[in-house]
């Protein structure tokens, strides 16, 4: 008699787990999307798939940089900021990588509008076919070219070379720079930002080259 006394009290520990569980589950479906920066401003996304991650991340930080845990590109990241000055977010994204050992994306949105959607075409098609390739450790620096291919040349103009076309989270971007040199990459990002572009800084081991040079 005693062992079918406990019965009920197993199931609705049983029930219990499996609501909870369930729980869980809504909660990590629950994570919001990443608000975009302010116009001038530049916001660090800290890639931080696991909760342990997001604590360890906060543990680090001062608490009076806000942080909010929210989904970019697919991924689950930390928004952190955002920063007046490109230099304070490079320190920072240093900082997280130093100490926490998280990788961080910078991204910023131009001061004018002038960069707006207004065509909705692709880049043209070419003769020369794709060989995508996963660009190897280092920089790269994407341009949001809102799905307007005129955008092509002044890119090249802005960073005084040739534009490529990659994949980053299942989008394409404009390749604007790949390097090793960390403060290549940010002057790169800095002079997009002052010719009124949406760029970021990525770690480059999760771009995929589609082409490596765009010609219109």
């Amino acid at each position: 008699m005693h062992r079918f006394q406990t019965l009920p009290s197993v199931l609705g520990l049983a029930i219990a787990l499996l609501i909870g569980g369930r729980s869980s589950v809504f909660a990590q479906q629950a994570i919001p999307l990443c608000q975009p920066p302010n116009a001038g401003e530049y916001l660090l996304l800290v890639v931080s798939p696991t909760a342990n991650n997001q604590k360890q991340l906060r543990s680090a930080l001062p608490p009076e940089l806000k942080t909010i845990t929210c989904k970019y590109l697919n991924e689950t990241v930390t928004r952190v900021g955002g920063f007046n000055k490109i230099d304070d977010a490079n320190r920072w994204a240093r900082y997280v990588s130093n100490i926490v050992g998280l990788s961080a994306i910078i991204t910023t949105r131009p001061t004018t509008p002038d960069v707006q959607p207004q065509l909705q075409q692709q880049l043209p098609q070419q003769t020369v076919s794709y060989n995508p390739q996963a660009l190897g450790e280092g920089y790269a620096v994407l341009v949001d070219y809102y799905n307007r291919p005129e955008l092509v040349n002044n890119v090249q103009q802005a960073v005084g070379g040739n534009v490529g076309f990659v994949s980053y989270g299942q989008r394409p971007y404009l390749l604007a720079v790949y390097t090793t040199n960390q403060s290549e990459a940010y002057n790169t990002l800095q002079k997009l930002n002052n010719s009124g572009f949406v760029a970021s800084i990525v770690d480059s081991r999760k771009v995929i080259l589609l082409r490596s040079t765009v010609r219109l």
